[in-house]
């Protein structure tokens, strides 16, 4: 199984700590963003990964030619203009192009307990063209799902997208992992800069299934801000989370 880490943004809620590196470099405890998420994907057996950079790419090139990619067949995709999670992903779908087995999509930015094997077999077993790692938890966003725990619609504050109509609608938050069978990627129909939410709704509208995994039993917590990452920290000594 391969993976993609979404590592390109500017990390701008993390400044200062990402006035002279990208996020992918933050520390947390003593490691990097980077080296937490590769080392939780190596742990589930994923060896070859590709990882686009777009913030101070250079340094991030540096710092895993420095450390060996960790042991891992690693790739980076360079985005000389930020192209959003949908366009990084879709410029780096040729890393997929051989492979037809799903893939793991994970933001560089979240850690969690998620138990990724579990969430692979929960994708093999709905047949979706992506599951969504989601929890019920507070959020200022929320993907709505319906019974069957298909992708309908989202909800930003207090405005709702709806993508199929469905009468009931669960507000669920998503937690920056995903799991994407290949034959998604010619099916996204954004080009250049966009988000792969707009891509999910789209193919919900469409009537493809796109699934949550309910990941509520699992620890988890987005990095996103300078104080998030001392939270973290103070996790890992209560044992809360491993890295």
């Amino acid at each position: 199984m391969k993976a993609m880490v979404l590592a390109a943004g500017l990390g701008t809620r993390l400044r200062p700590l990402t006035d002279d590196r990208p996020k992918a470099l933050v520390e947390v405890a003593g490691r990097t963003l980077l080296e937490m998420t590769l080392a939780r994907l190596r742990s589930f057996g994923i060896r070859d990964v590709i990882v686009n950079a777009h913030h101070f790419a250079d340094r991030m090139i540096e710092y895993l030619a420095a450390n060996a990619n960790f042991g891992m067949n690693i790739v980076v995709s360079r985005e000389d203009v930020l192209l959003d999670t949908g366009g990084g992903l879709k410029k780096a779908g040729w890393f997929f192009a051989d492979d037809n087995k799903p893939f793991l999509l994970h933001n560089v930015d979240v850690v969690s307990t998620v138990d990724l094997r579990r969430m692979v077999e929960s994708h093999h077993h709905s047949g979706a063209l992506a599951t969504l790692a989601v929890q019920q938890r507070d959020s200022s966003r929320y993907l709505l799902f319906d019974r069957e725990q298909r992708l309908c619609g989202r909800r930003i504050g207090t405005q709702d997208e709806i993508a199929r109509a469905s009468p009931h609608q669960q507000a669920l938050a998503f937690c920056g992992i995903h799991v994407i069978s290949p034959g998604m990627l010619p099916m996204m129909k954004g080009e250049g800069i966009f988000s792969i939410i707009e891509s999910y709704l789209d193919l919900a509208a469409r009537g493809e299934t796109i699934a949550a995994f309910r990941a509520d039993e699992y620890y988890w917590r987005d990095l996103g801000k300078p104080e998030e990452i001392a939270q973290a920290a103070e996790d890992l000594k209560q044992n809360k989370m491993a890295i």
